[in-house]
């Protein structure tokens, strides 16, 4: 279960972060890219995020479609399905940079087949410039504890078989895995729900709305200053050109 000491010290040092000022040397990439703190702010997104979903998902290149999708998703296409998304039925977990873009997106989508309403299946992306931090993992395991809370006895995974990076999370994850050629298939039992599955989850939850309405309000803030002191440049230089 999740200490709530080190939820709060994290928030802190979210907070902390944010106050930061952003310099000229920032590699605008990975500078704002969480660091793979112990605890990732993973939050629940809903229609609201529906519009940087689609942001995410299209500035993936062709390689990264093809492995998230199972084919070359073009533009159209990749939208159509951002459209599509039912937010009341299935739950779109996100991790957010300080620019409030999102680094990784898992969707975990319920079967509607009958007899196999117990059934959920995942996929996740993640950008170029965030891999290597474990945030695919992360995101699998809190689907995971999620789909256990729900009632969910089993998370299936579909992708490619050269997709290695999805295999190792699901196999790390106890999953079985059964390979067809270039496609495989993931099966991973879930546990009972407990009540420390349910605590736990409901604190990361807080926990990830607090970082991201700590971002909000940091992004609104250098948004702000920077507009000041755009104005302050100009009347300094109107000075200048009156008194020249």
């Amino acid at each position: 279960m999740v200490n709530p000491i080190r939820l709060i010290k994290a928030s802190i040092d979210t907070g902390r972060d944010l106050l930061r000022p952003p310099t000229a040397g920032d590699n605008p990439d990975t500078a704002d890219a969480p660091r793979a703190p112990v605890l990732v702010p993973i939050r629940s997104l809903g229609a609201n995020h529906r519009s940087r979903i689609a942001d995410h998902l299209l500035s993936l290149d062709d390689n990264d479609r093809y492995l998230r999708f199972g084919y070359l998703a073009h533009d159209a296409q990749i939208q159509k399905y951002v459209d599509g998304l039912d937010f009341e039925r299935d739950d779109i977990f996100g991790i957010y940079n300080r620019k409030l873009e999102l680094l990784a997106v898992a969707h975990l989508a319920y079967a509607k087949a009958h007899g196999y309403e117990k059934c959920a299946e995942f996929g996740v992306s993640v950008v170029p410039a965030a891999r290597g931090r474990g945030y695919g993992a992360r995101l699998f395991e809190r689907a995971a504890m999620h789909s256990s809370n729900e009632g969910v006895r089993m998370m299936f995974i579909h992708a490619l078989s050269e997709n290695a990076p999805m295999l190792k999370i699901v196999r790390n994850a106890g999953a079985h895995v059964e390979r067809d050629g270039s496609e495989s298939e993931a099966y991973l039992m879930l546990p009972d729900a407990s009540l420390d599955s349910r605590m736990t989850e409901m604190l990361e939850e807080r926990y990830a709305q607090t970082d991201y309405n700590l971002k909000v309000q940091a992004k609104q803030f250098w948004s702000v200053l920077g507009e000041l002191q755009e104005i302050r440049r100009n009347a300094i230089e109107a000075q200048k050109r009156s008194a020249s």
